[in-house]
């Protein structure tokens, strides 16, 4: 886990590198003009046409890649006219364009040879893509979702859950409310595989959709990190500080699910001190810092809110390394025994049943780490 995370980390930093890149290999003077005029007649909607072709093309078939971050932010830099009067025309062109030729040029790339030169130009191309907010693009980007590459879905991802996308799937449109529940469902089916680069990216997107699939995404997400917890296989755990914060907005809420984002909040929660208490030596300095984030997080923005009284104890005693009173506040936030804790009593919720059909009233204990 450890080493693929770090894989990502560099790959990531490499494409970052490239994307600052200021080469340009694309003639950029017709387009230009182009930008510059206040109507626009159909042989300037040819040379916007042509230019987006001309880019995609070139990031098809450079063999020099640390110029591509150049073409890139070339393509970008043109996305949007600079006369009012033409912005409706010209960006519908350039929408139309975008789509068309990325992905055509997607398409083209599964068949370039060799290996690491069509995975370079893959995630070049989806680069871009994510930077245009085209919900087209996004629409064709759900198909490389599930994708074996971990960067081509970490990217493919990206594509459906920026920001700018879920804004336009926000609209209320039928059509966008439909390509929302499509995105879900599919991100659903990934979540078991995705690094916690990419998990962070579908908690933003569960978090912010205006559909009931995206709290249903969020509730499995967590379910995902607690089994990753009871087996001591989790990297990344700086990602729970998010997946708590979603949860904490849901049960602020009045939805369906309060009970159950309720019930996943507590138990995460609850997993992530019950980690720092038993790690020891199983966790590394690094880890720890992590996990000491995560739990000092999101006392200060979740605890504080669901109980209407600002705290730092979990900060005090983790600061202090203090083990007992972590523990004896943990207790009194989320239960032990059959004695409820503040959290359950302020929202009414409990962790399920027992084997003899009760109501347990605290947290699962987290199963001690594997010896070394």
């Amino acid at each position: 886990m450890m080493k693929s995370k770090r894989v990502i980390f560099v790959v990531l930093g490499v494409f970052l590198a490239l994307a600052v890149n200021s080469a340009r290999a694309v003639d950029t003077k017709d387009i230009d003009d182009v930008r510059n005029k206040g109507v626009l007649e159909e042989a300037d909607l040819k040379i916007i046409d042509s230019f987006v072709y001309e880019g995609v093309r070139e990031l098809l078939n450079t063999k020099n890649f640390p110029t591509i971050g150049g073409v890139r932010l070339a393509i970008l830099a043109r996305a949007n006219s600079t006369a009012a009067s033409a912005a409706g025309q010209y960006s519908a062109q350039f929408s139309e364009s975008a789509y068309k030729h990325i992905t055509e040029g997607l398409k083209t790339a599964e068949g370039i040879k060799p290996d690491d030169v069509r995975f370079k130009v893959i995630i070049n191309l989806l680069i871009l893509a994510d930077s245009l907010d085209n919900l087209r693009l996004a629409d064709f980007a759900v198909g490389m979702v599930g994708d074996k590459n971990p960067i081509v879905r970490y990217w493919a991802v990206r594509c459906v859950t920026n920001p700018g996308i879920i804004k336009q799937l926000n609209a209320g449109r039928d059509a966008n409310t439909k390509l929302a529940e499509r995105i879900a469902e599919q991100l659903k089916k990934t979540v078991e595989a995705s690094s916690p680069e990419t998990t962070g990216l579908m908690v933003g997107f569960a978090g912010q959709i205006k559909i009931s699939q995206g709290e249903d995404l969020l509730l499995q997400i967590a379910d995902m990190r607690m089994e990753k917890y009871r087996k001591w296989d989790l990297g990344g755990v700086l990602v729970d500080s998010d997946i708590l914060k979603s949860l904490c907005e849901k049960m602020l809420s009045s939805g369906a699910n309060k009970v159950a984002a309720a019930q996943r909040f507590a138990q995460l929660y609850s997993y992530a001190i019950q980690r720092y208490i038993k790690g020891g030596d199983i966790l590394n300095a690094d880890e720890k810092r992590q996990l000491v984030s995560v739990l000092a997080d999101v006392e200060q923005s979740c605890v504080g809110k669901l109980l209407d009284v600002p705290q730092s104890i979990i900060l005090k005693a983790v600061e202090a390394d203090d083990a007992a009173a972590l523990k004896q506040e943990h207790n009194r936030l989320l239960g032990e025994g059959t004695e409820a804790g503040k959290l359950a009593q302020k929202i009414s919720f409990d962790y399920g049943k027992s084997a003899e059909g009760n109501k347990l009233m605290s947290p699962l204990s987290l199963p001690d780490p594997p010896k070394k």
